[in-house]
């Protein structure tokens, strides 16, 4: 199954000789999972993102998200339904997970564009530099940004719904939550300086490899804490009951930050495993897409 777990290890194993190029002065981020977790080709790739996206649904703002970010043949409809349901502001934080294990704890892709087969994303650099200057745990690293395709996913949905956007983007590789805390807090402090619209996506997929019953269960827990703004209860549950949400520090991260910026609800908008589309229920990832207001 071409989930979450099988495909990291592609990608950790896969050399990627032209994941980062240079254009004159300006720093690219070039696509590492077009062909294979979305499509490649920019005509596909827009029909597939207009059938997972509802163009009739409602949209309003909201402060941050969680998506998940596997393969759009397993994700995608979790994705479709809780971006469906929003407005993408101008600027968007990503925080991702590392799967790599490359590059620092808060690694941070300091400026120039991410592609897609949809184009450019810019880099919000104004926005970048005033996080690194307000938070010392965060590096500029590239090394964390160039294999790991926890980002990369989501940037599709972004562009499809807002061609104008501009991101920061920063992967995360601790676990701590005394860092996660002061982390989270600080990007919320700077938003309310600086980008008061902008939207906040935590990128996650939920319990890995167990069977249906055991996924919905243990998701049932995490997501319960999600819903009810409480991040400490979140990184319990987690550990209590052996969780393999892999984006789980930025979760902790974007509730923290959201609840900075006076957070009051979030909502389940769907929730789904890979069982629906493969047919094995003995071995799912679980896929939940979350809102915060």
């Amino acid at each position: 199954m071409a989930h979450c777990y099988t495909e990291c290890v592609w990608l950790v194993f896969t050399t990627y000789h032209f994941a980062l190029n240079t254009v004159g002065r300006e720093i690219v981020r070039l696509p590492v999972v077009s062909g294979s977790f979305y499509p490649g080709n920019k005509a596909a790739l827009i029909e597939e993102l207009g059938r997972l996206v509802d163009a009739k649904a409602e949209r309003k703002k909201v402060l941050g998200l969680i998506s998940p970010h596997a393969g759009y043949v397993y994700s995608g409809r979790v994705m479709g339904s809780v971006f469906s349901g929003i407005v993408v502001p101008d600027t968007v934080v990503i925080l991702a997970p590392n799967h790599t294990g490359l590059g620092s704890p808060f690694s941070i892709w300091p400026e120039g564009c991410w592609r897609t087969p949809l184009g450019k994303v810019p880099t919000d650099v104004e926005l970048v530099q005033k996080i690194i200057g307000s938070c010392d745990l965060v590096k500029i690293d590239q090394e964390a940004h160039v294999r790991e395709h926890s980002a990369e996913v989501l940037l599709p949905f972004l562009q499809y719904l807002n061609p104008l956007v501009k991101i920061a983007v920063i992967v995360i590789r601790s676990n701590r939550y005394k860092d996660l805390k002061v982390f989270g807090k600080s990007i919320g402090e700077v938003l309310l300086k600086i980008r008061r619209n902008a939207l906040v996506i935590a990128s996650s997929d939920m319990t890995h490899y167990e069977n249906q019953k055991s996924a919905n269960r243990k998701d049932t827990l995490a997501i319960t804490e999600i819903v009810a703004l409480r991040e400490e209860g979140l990184y319990r549950v987690v550990q209590e009951h052996n969780i393999t949400m892999c984006g789980i520090a930025p979760a902790i991260s974007m509730l923290i930050c959201s609840k900075e910026r006076a957070a009051t609800k979030a909502e389940l908008i769907g929730y789904e495993t890979s069982g629906k589309v493969s047919g094995d229920y003995d071995q799912v990832v679980g896929y939940a897409g979350i809102i915060v207001e």
